[in-house]
């Protein structure tokens, strides 16, 4: 699943590049459309008692971001178990140029926030 997103002025520091710990939003962000397109309603989870955290982020920066660029979040589920999501993210901005990879493993809670097991139905909607 892709998802173009502007960069605003608000996403930049002082220099007009994309502040580094924005980026966490812009996957964050990915992360919901790629649920949603898949029928995944974050709202609708939560309402159900399955909540999503991260349990690991990484990402691994090539080139920045500016004011003004597009940004393209290509994004994928590449391993699902019962309790754990793993998403992965390629980020280019508008000409193509690689900006940034990430990883983020989700873990799956209930609103005790001990892990919650996902069904092998939900489960299968991740892919």
């Amino acid at each position: 699943m892709s998802m173009k997103r502007r960069v605003y002025y608000h996403d930049t520091d002082c220099a007009g590049v994309v502040y580094y710990g924005n980026y966490l939003k812009f996957l964050e962000e990915a992360r919901t459309e790629y649920m949603e397109e898949r029928g995944l309603s974050v709202k609708a989870l939560l309402d159900a008692g399955f909540g999503f955290v991260v349990k690991r982020q990484e990402i691994d920066y090539k080139y920045p971001a500016r004011y003004g660029d597009t940004v393209e979040i290509e994004t994928r589920v590449t391993e699902v178990t019962p309790f754990r999501a793993r998403f992965e993210y390629d980020l280019k901005n508008q000409d193509g140029r690689p900006l940034a990879k990430a990883v983020t493993e989700m873990v799956c809670v209930g609103p005790d926030f001990k892990m919650r097991e996902l069904s092998p139905e939900l489960r299968s909607k991740f892919v």
